[in-house]
């Protein structure tokens, strides 16, 4: 046979339909006389799972006329798919990076909405993958692409996004069937006939258009700030961030704009003279990088100074616009009634840090009071759409007024003029060191509540304390030898959550810290051990004496040399020759000379 069938690829998540649009197409193709085979391949894409179906396409006629049936492949093959179809941006990326997307022959029609993974929603900063990168990859790698928002049109329609994918496969051309047949499929179907139609006809359009153009899909991003405030209070502080330079004026008014929202428009006057502060540093600095230290200190000082605290939590669930957007998403009728149930979990810790500064330190210095408060800091299921529900959070959200004298804002500020008190100190000599340190406050800033603020509290002090200390002895990043100083350890994408927390930080006065000897902290501190040299003898923390006393002739494999971390109790400790960790093969365990102690 000298024709090939056509080979079509549906990158879908879980819940969105996959499987009906499968159906959809394999009664379109039987309907139009033609073969069609499907296959699809579940599989867990770090949300609720993500399924690529296969499916290929013959004209029944042609393999009658050679005399047989074609052979179809059970998997797509890369470089040999005719038409990629992703209901989400990064599912058309991981279509790209299989190999799936041929510019001389794919047409990819993709959604241009996101569905955050895992590893994007729990990273400690923003661990979102950049969407503009993401769009110029999809956009470029295809012979022809079909981008449009998807999600949107499905909501708007208020269908799956099924219909949607179903009706931009129609409005592309990438089969050879007419509309009509799209219809009668869905009809024939009887899911939601009328929702559906709607939208496979919304999107049929939108894809024989050519879906939206790049510039149209990068978004307008910050806009300048305008001539007037919408009252005459609020001038003053407009009049303060068009003085600043041009380049951070937009960041600088979204961070008033938080801040007032937050508090008022004193909070927002104590932002402006923070950021004012470095805004003169900046001036008084010749280097290239000049200006880059107040754009890093307005960024992450806007996000600190709105921590979120249990007040701020209370008023955003109570907000109109809240319901609002509630009742859209689910999609309410005229005349229906919906209800919203908060599950809360406040801890001794959040009870305290919303009590006046002298009573909540009072609470956390006493056990016998916090273990009793604990008996009754279990979950707590709260409906904010009942009056009872929706007045305890009001009362809540109306100790507002009250914030600047509670613990956890007391608390708050005091770290953040510790925090600028060090850049400051470090502008004048040591610039790159400030601007990192500026940025790396932003990686535990999303950590509000509980443990997940108690574990961001800690970490976010330590760059603080440690550029305070011994600045000189700063981690160093892999580059050339002159390369600024930055804290890996403590970037916002330096290391992912599982293996920060198998690399333990302890700080003592004056004193360096002791890196536990881990099988993921070895690979990452590899560059630490560059700081300065250490003694030929070290004292490595482990977690059995017997496991570090099994030495032999032989030079000790990954299982002998990890074992001293990962075995029996945990506060022994043993002393390892530092000859006897250099013998260790480097591709097993590399750089192993930083699971040592640095002695001062």
């Amino acid at each position: 046979m000298t024709a090939r069938p056509i080979k079509l690829t549906i990158a879908a998540l879980g819940g969105q339909g996959g499987g009906v649009l499968t159906d959809w197409l394999i009664a379109i193709a039987e309907a139009n006389d033609y073969i069609v085979q499907s296959t699809s391949v579940p599989g867990v894409a770090q949300r609720t799972g993500a399924t690529i179906y296969y499916l290929e396409f013959y004209p029944r006629v042609q393999a009658e006329r050679h005399g047989g049936e074609p052979v179809m492949a059970l998997m797509p093959v890369a470089g040999d798919v005719d038409c990629v179809i992703a209901s989400e941006l990064a599912e058309a990326g991981r279509a790209i990076a299989r190999g799936l997307v041929n510019r001389e022959r794919t047409t990819l029609i993709a959604s241009i909405h996101r569905s955050y993974a895992i590893g994007e929603k729990s990273a400690l900063s923003r661990g979102i993958t950049d969407p503009q990168q993401l769009l110029e990859l999809v956009r470029t790698q295809g012979k022809r692409s079909i981008l449009f928002d998807m999600e949107q049109t499905a909501r708007r329609n208020r269908s799956l996004i099924s219909a949607v994918l179903l009706g931009a496969i129609s409005g592309a051309g990438v089969l050879p069937f007419p509309k009509t047949s799209f219809v009668e499929a869905v009809t024939r179907s009887g899911l939601a006939v009328a929702t559906n139609l709607a939208a496979f006809e919304d999107a049929h359009l939108q894809a024989a258009s050519g879906g939206m153009q790049a510039d149209a899909q990068k978004g307008a991003g910050l806009r300048p700030p305008p001539e007037r405030a919408r009252t005459a209070a609020l001038q003053p502080l407009l009049d303060r961030v068009r003085r600043l330079p041009s380049g951070l004026q937009p960041l600088v008014l979204e961070g008033v704009r938080r801040t007032l929202d937050y508090q008022d428009p004193g909070y927002a006057d104590l932002y402006l003279e923070r950021v004012e502060r470095f805004a003169r540093l900046d001036t008084q600095q010749r280097a290239p990088e000049a200006g880059s230290l107040t754009q890093a200190v307005a960024r992450s000082l806007a996000l600190w100074m709105t921590f979120e605290d249990t007040i701020r939590v209370a008023d955003l669930k109570t907000r109109a616009d809240r319901f609002a957007r509630v009742r859209t998403e689910i999609g309410v009728g005229p005349g229906q009634l919906f209800g919203i149930t908060e599950f809360l979990r406040p801890g001794v810790a959040e009870i305290a840090g919303t009590l006046p500064a002298a009573l909540g330190s009072w609470v956390l210095r006493s056990p016998r009071l916090t273990r009793r408060l604990n008996r009754y800091t279990g979950g707590r299921q709260v409906r904010a759409t009942t009056v009872s529900g929706f007045l305890l959070l009001r009362t809540v959200a109306g100790l507002r007024r009250w914030r600047r004298a509670t613990w956890r804002f007391r608390q708050e500020d005091a770290r953040i003029e510790a925090w600028l008190a060090a850049i400051e100190r470090h502008a004048a000599t040591r610039y790159a060191l400030a601007v990192e340190l500026a940025r790396t406050q932003r990686f535990s800033l999303l950590a509000r509540m509980a443990r997940c603020y108690s574990r961001g509290s800690r970490r976010r002090r330590w760059p603080t304390r440690r550029a305070r200390h011994s600045p000189a002895r700063l981690p160093l990043s892999p580059g050339p030898p002159r390369a600024a100083p930055r804290l890996p350890v403590l970037a916002p994408t330096g290391i992912p959550p599982e293996e920060m927390r198998a690399c333990q930080t302890r700080w003592w006065h004056g004193r360096n810290p002791v890196w536990s000897a881990s099988r993921a902290a070895a690979p990452i501190f590899g560059v630490v051990a560059a700081a300065r040299p250490i003694s030929r003898s070290a004292t490595v923390r482990t977690r059995a004496q017997a496991s570090s006393r099994k030495s032999s002739s032989r030079a000790p494999t990954r299982k002998s040399c990890c074992a001293a971390a990962n075995t029996a109790p945990m506060r022994r400790s043993a002393t390892v020759p530092i000859r006897t960790l250099r013998a260790a093969r480097p591709s097993m365990m590399p750089r192993v000379r930083t699971t040592a102690a640095f002695r001062g």
